[in-house]
């Protein structure tokens, strides 16, 4: 096998903007947030089949119990975050406006340990695809994804490189640079594992130059004799939005492209979110599966912006709370970042998995400017990094035109938002988007339930 290099810089990428960084929590120490009275867990916390309640009214619960899970190959179990009683399974409301079974646990403030939780014997990769997946990770960098898929590689797929994703390229969020400045040894700890029993001899640290503690950091550790064979190097990447993003960060790393509609291991690639490889070690060394996570809290709303540790399952409300609350009414309340994140009808809902970031803006941030008309300059189309045809794509899903948004390739759209912060005429670009991906994927819905009457 030949011999795997190291790029000296990344290699070009397209599109992309320059969105303010705004990260005012990076030289905070994380805070850990005492426990909730009540936590809410809901059955939908990843990509993927959700999980169904193994527990009912009235049981007592341990922190790391598993509560509910799935026979689904895509799916993640989910485990209490706090000891305490089950005072009922209810209908909520996601931030997507769909309705999902939750499980609602009232703590006993005690945190008694569930006596399942101890370290898992892992001797080969079946093994540590196992523990993964009892361990219930998703990636722990917003999408959600269950990790012991990810892990899955096809026998015919050629994985060569790993990749850290500690980009963080959206603006405010600096749960991972944190992670990196307060979890360096687990960080290391986890992709020796990973790395080990994948048998992937190059690893990549991508991440962007806008952290330079961080970047000076994870240089020491990589740096160390516990990379014996020096494959583990970081490589700082231009501080542009979406470097973060899984097939962006590829090219900048490997000069490779992952092909249309394909996964990064087609590109030969692994991508690990940072805080995600780091639970990996925690969990191997200690069995506790994921029950909290750090999370950025800030917005100009905040009075206090800070990077929190909180239980799974905590209301917003009550992280918000803990941080000194509002400074002025919030107008808009996001789950993640400004370009990617989802915005919350009100702060009553609950961190999960996937959550990396709540962000709350007053009145001057909130206001979004009113659209008009199209002056056709182009910059969408230059801004975007997948090399689509926003414009075009926005008239298709306006007219509802299967054929022009399958021929325009809608489906490759990572929602990243870059046409719509560029676009001088403030078009609604992205969400128009989002509604054609959503129109033909009830299409297809359909027609696969045509194809599965038309069998029988």
């Amino acid at each position: 096998m030949a011999e795997l290099s190291f790029p000296k810089k990344p290699y070009p990428t397209r599109g992309g903007v320059h969105a303010p960084h705004n990260k005012n929590t990076a030289h905070k120490q994380s805070v850990e947030m005492p426990v909730p009275k009540t936590v809410v867990l809901p059955m939908t916390q990843h990509i993927g089949a959700p999980c169904a309640p193994i527990v009912k009214v009235g049981d007592t619960v341990d922190v790391g119990q598993c509560i509910a899970k799935s026979d689904a190959f895509v799916s993640a179990p989910i485990h209490a975050s706090v000891s305490g009683t089950v005072k009922k399974i209810d209908k909520i409301t996601m931030p997507g406006g769909n309705r999902v079974d939750a499980i609602f646990i009232e703590s006993d403030g005690e945190q008694r340990v569930s006596p399942d939780v101890k370290p898992p014997e892992v001797n080969n990769l079946s093994d540590l695809i196992s523990a993964v997946r009892e361990s219930g990770l998703v990636g722990l960098g917003g999408a959600g994804f269950p990790t012991a898929v990810k892990l899955s590689i096809p026998p015919d797929k050629n994985v060569d490189t790993m990749i850290v994703n500690v980009a963080e390229c959206e603006p405010y969020i600096t749960s991972d640079h944190r992670e990196a400045l307060e979890n360096g040894w687990d960080i290391i700890s986890g992709i020796m594992t990973v790395k080990e029993f994948l048998d992937i001899h190059r690893v990549i640290i991508g991440i962007e130059n806008n952290k330079p503690d961080a970047i000076k950091a994870l240089r020491e550790i990589a740096d160390s004799s516990v990379d014996i064979g020096d494959e583990i190097r970081v490589l700082p990447l231009k501080a542009t939005y979406p470097h973060g993003a899984e097939k962006i960060l590829i090219k900048a790393c490997t000069g490779r492209e992952v092909p249309m509609g394909g996964l990064p291991s087609d590109a030969g690639c692994l991508v690990m979110n940072v805080a995600s490889i780091a639970f990996i070690s925690r969990y191997l060394k200690t069995g506790m599966p994921l029950v909290s996570r750090r999370l950025t809290v800030d917005g100009s709303a905040i009075k206090d912006p800070t990077n929190v540790i909180v239980p799974i399952g905590t209301p917003i409300k009550e992280v918000i709370e803990f941080v000194g609350g509002y400074q002025e009414e919030p107008k808009k309340i996001l789950m993640g970042g400004p370009m990617m994140g989802v915005a919350l009808p009100n702060d009553e809902l609950y961190i999960m998995k996937q959550n990396n970031a709540i962000l709350a803006f007053g009145e001057k941030e909130a206001r979004l400017a009113e659209p008009s008309a199209c002056i056709r300059c182009g910059k969408c189309v230059s801004a975007c990094p997948m090399r689509l045809l926003p414009l075009e794509l926005c008239n298709a899903s306006d007219r509802r035109d299967e054929d022009a948004l399958n021929r325009l390739n809608a489906m490759n759209c990572m929602e990243c938002g870059c046409c719509s912060f560029t676009c001088p005429a403030k078009r609604h670009l992205v969400q128009t988007i989002r509604e054609g991906k959503a129109f033909l994927i009830q299409k297809k819905r359909e027609q696969d339930a045509q194809n599965k009457g038309g069998k029988k």
